[in-house]
């Protein structure tokens, strides 16, 4: 018992060791601010007191970011999606048996035990014989049990057995304890990808929805184009009867009208594209769903403050699975490294028989057995040193992915910014264009009105004030989009904490 009691506790002290390399995040190059965060719709930030190095909080609540855009519509479909969008079914599907593999992984931590019972009858002799036999049990075993037997009579014996084996690997190298630490890691990794589809998700509908609403705001710009254009149609048409305009006009007013009435239904086909989109967002087949025209859709961007840099590794899943898989080669390196000690198995039984069935039986035969094997590979071929050299370059793999995820991230951010800035500074020179233009447009259909200029200045005013309106209401619903991507860019939405720490 003493050498039990001994073995043991050397076991125990060995598995309180893992082989390979335990996990340290590489460095990342983070710049102190972000480049493009010079816009009043902003808060720049800056180095200060609050700068800290980045801890991952990939899966903290973003919340319902989307209501910062104050849209009872987007609301409302936000909701859906988060509930019925199969994407992202399909990723919190795929975290759960992730989840699952991780358990899986644990189990080989305990020893497994197996049990069986089984019940014979047997007749013999007198020229026939029969033999009937039941049993239950576990999984399969590794020991053998010897069936006796009595006779209950002349030709008629029975007997029941039940047998327990259990098998023990400990894990000595860590093996075990790295195969757990990358399922760890892979399964975070997944619940990362679960938030990245989400985030995806909630922004493509918010910019789809966003562009359908632009689009609604280009239709009713064409609508009243097309309401302008008749009349200076019938105005040509009136100058005509008064001998002051030609038929040439007339017929060039008429195409212009007619150009502007294609343009009007045509708008209609990308504004059904985007209406479809959003309902296989939501999960809803297209011909189920619909949303309806607004007549002057209000496009304003928020305000989006911008926190320290460090904090985007925080929150984006994107960098938080690029380096939670980072973390599982690493681990894969241990599991490789493992295979180069032996392994040890411990094992041990008990049994016992007993001849009868019924309640006079004979005193059973009680058995056991313990027993320990140590096993390991003396020639494999190189398979071990490779199988190491392919994990730790794997590994290095891995981290060059992983910056990368870093850079792109922050250019991510730093395009969303310029994007959102410039369109911001374009679209205050584009209102005041539009003024400019409708105002040459009133000059000129006055001077028309009063034949001192020739209707072609009428119809390149048209053109100009139309294209100006057009390029304004483009700009509108860019910011939208352009603000959609920003919040995306940063991880989704914010809170009084990344706005104080950017301060």
């Amino acid at each position: 018992m003493r050498k039990i009691i001994l073995t043991l506790t050397i076991i125990c002290i060995l598995c309180s060791c893992a082989v390979g390399p335990d996990y340290v995040r590489p460095p990342v190059n983070v710049p102190v601010k972000f480049k493009e965060a010079k816009s009043k719709s902003v808060i720049a930030p800056r180095k200060s007191k609050n700068w800290k190095v980045a801890e991952p909080q990939d899966a903290c609540n973003r919340g319902e970011w989307w209501r910062v855009f104050h849209d009872p519509v987007l609301n409302n479909l936000e909701l859906q999606l988060n509930r019925s969008n199969q994407t992202i079914l399909n990723a919190f599907e795929n975290y759960c048996q992730a989840r699952a593999l991780v358990d899986e992984a644990r189990a080989s931590f305990f020893p497994t035990l197996a049990a069986s019972l089984s019940f014979t009858r047997q007749k013999s002799g007198g020229g026939s014989s029969s033999f009937v036999s039941s049993s239950s049990s576990g999984t399969s075993s590794t020991g053998t049990a010897v069936t006796g037997s009595s006779s209950s009579s002349s030709s008629i014996s029975s007997s029941r057995t039940w047998l327990v084996n259990a098998s023990w690997e400990p894990d000595i190298w860590g093996t075990v304890r790295r195969t757990v630490e990358a399922d760890v890691d892979a399964a975070q990794a997944s619940a990362a990808l679960y938030a990245l589809t989400r985030l995806s998700s909630q922004g493509s509908l918010a910019q789809y929805y966003f562009e359908l609403r632009g689009l609604d705001n280009i239709q009713r710009l064409l609508d009243n184009t097309v309401r302008d254009y008749k009349k200076a149609l019938q105005l040509t048409k009136n100058q005509y009867a008064a001998g002051t305009s030609s038929l040439a006009d007339i017929a060039l007013a008429q195409s212009v009208l007619q150009n502007a009435e294609a343009s009007a239904i045509n708008n209609g086909i990308l504004r059904g594209q985007y209406e479809h989109a959003i309902a296989v967002l939501i999960g809803l087949p297209p011909a189920e769903f619909c949303i309806h025209a607004s007549g002057n859709y209000y496009l304003t961007p928020p305000p989006v403050p911008i926190a320290v840099p460090s904090t985007l590794l925080e929150r984006r899943p994107d960098i938080a699975q690029a380096e939670r898989l980072m973390a599982q080669a690493n681990a894969q390196i241990g599991v490789a490294v493992s295979a180069y000690y032996p392994t040890v198995t411990l094992t041990g039984s008990a049994s016992s028989t007993a001849q009868g069935l019924g309640p006079i039986s004979s005193i059973p035969t009680i058995g056991w057995s313990l027993g320990a094997q140590l096993a390991d590979t003396i020639l494999d071929g190189g398979l071990r040193s490779a199988t190491v050299n392919a994990a730790q370059v794997g590994y290095l793999a891995n981290v060059a992915s992983y910056r990368q995820v870093v850079l792109a991230a922050f250019q991510d951010v730093e395009d969303n910014l310029i994007s959102l800035r410039i369109l911001n500074e374009q679209a205050i020179v584009e209102k005041e264009a539009v003024k400019s233009a409708r105002l040459a447009l009133k000059l000129v259909l006055d001077q028309y009105k009063s034949g001192t200029v020739a209707y072609s200045s009428v119809i390149t005013a048209q053109v100009t004030a139309f294209t100006a309106e057009q390029t304004a209401a483009n700009v509108d619903y860019l910011r939208m989009t352009s603000a959609v991507n920003l919040i995306k860019a940063l991880g989704g939405g914010w809170d009084a904490a990344s706005i104080n720490a950017a301060g």
